[in-house]
């Protein structure tokens, strides 16, 4: 540990993803000890005074700031964690570069195309390193996926298809903004399950498939008005609940994409599938340690879909955890982005999704927002 050199983190927003984020400074030193860098857990910042120092002292980071303003400013803080909400990504983004920063920004980069341009700006007028928390590219199973479709093993593709499902916001009486509930605020959130669940399909079909060339809409809202937290009124909904696209990639490809928080008895279902000329794939992050793999150039007498259990040591990631057959879990996604994010500041090089190939993402996800609102089809 004396011969690492440290890399002090300012981390902002201490909720689900802030606890997710520390976890993976934490651990990314205990399996990945060949790593130079050691991240630090500097401050943290909220702007609730009890709820942060309640977390500092959980999570052990040495201080703790209720102004994130401060927090950019100090001299002890080497990057910058935004895990705040989406409705202020922009603004503590573009501060931070100019202080000279590293930014590592929760996902979806930003609430619109404009906010997004402006962050990209910024950094690369900064020249900071950077990254955008888009996780599931981490899981091994998904990794192993993008090496198939490199290799050429699926040969032309043809479709593309996903779809990420979830159910809780199905009660009429839950209410919209504030603490935990701000994704159902237009204004903190930019859109509902386009930016929050269609983001990370958008971002794992752009990396294993290229980039997406028009897209058609369509969007619903099923509950228009509910109670919002900060004002104590009924107020219009703005967000979307449910969201259907179809598309077309640049390499011919068709994409059928599907997300909604309608969808009961379903907590967090996100799957795509790939079908190409030679082969298919297909995953299921309730499964998350398999890839089902289809290749017709098998004999035709034991033709048929094989699953892959993605946990021998020469898969990706895998020779840092346990032995063949024990998996990993949904946590270890977020150990494996910081163990890249700090593989990237040893070797120079841009540590992927950056802002700018994130906002590729936030591009698909405006243009099905404006197809929706259009009933047009919409080129990226």
């Amino acid at each position: 540990m004396a011969n690492k050199k440290e890399l002090r983190i300012g981390l902002i927003g201490c909720g689900f993803m802030g606890r997710t984020h520390s976890n993976g400074y934490k651990r990314v030193g205990d399996f990945f000890p060949e790593l130079e860098f050691r991240p630090v857990l500097k401050a943290v910042c909220s702007r609730s005074k009890d709820k942060v120092q309640a977390f500092a002292e959980q999570w052990g980071y040495e201080s703790f700031e209720t102004d994130w303003e401060t927090l950019i400013t100090r001299e002890d803080i080497d990057a910058v964690d935004i895990c705040a909400p989406n409705n202020m990504h922009a603004e503590i983004a573009i501060a931070a570069a100019a202080a000279g920063k590293m930014i590592l920004c929760e996902k979806p980069l930003s609430r619109t195309l404009a906010e997004g341009v402006a962050m990209v700006d910024a950094i690369e007028k900064a020249g900071v390193p950077n990254t955008v928390w888009y996780n599931y590219r981490r899981v091994p199973a998904v990794t192993l996926a993008k090496q198939i479709i490199d290799s050429g093993k699926l040969g032309k593709i043809f479709h593309y298809r996903a779809n990420f499902l979830q159910d809780w916001t199905i009660n009429a009486d839950l209410p919209q903004g504030g603490e935990g509930l701000w994704r159902l605020d237009i204004d903190a959130a930019g859109s509902g399950v386009t930016g929050d669940l269609l983001a990370h399909c958008i971002d794992t079909a752009i990396w294993l498939n290229g980039g997406i060339k028009d897209v058609s809409a369509l969007t619903e809202t099923f509950v228009k008005e509910r109670m919002h937290q900060l004002t104590g009124k009924k107020e219009k909904v703005g967000i979307d609940d449910a969201c259907i696209f179809h598309c077309h990639f640049n390499n011919g490809s068709l994409g059928l994409f599907e997300s909604t928080r309608y969808a009961r008895g379903h907590k967090a279902l996100y799957t795509f599938e790939i079908n190409g000329e030679h082969a298919s794939i297909r995953w299921d992050l309730h499964d998350l340690n398999r890839l089902e793999y289809f290749d017709h150039a098998d004999d035709s007498i034991v033709r048929g879909w094989r699953s892959i259990h993605v946990t021998d040591g020469d898969q990706p990631y895998m020779d840092k955890w346990w032995v063949p057959g024990l998996s990993i879990g949904y946590e270890h996604s977020f150990v494996h982005q910081v163990a890249d994010f700090l593989k990237c500041l040893e070797s120079g090089e841009p540590c992927s999704p950056t802002f700018k190939e994130a906002l590729e993402t936030q591009k698909v996800c405006e243009a099905v927002i404006d197809s929706a609102n259009t009933r047009s089809w919409k080129t990226i």
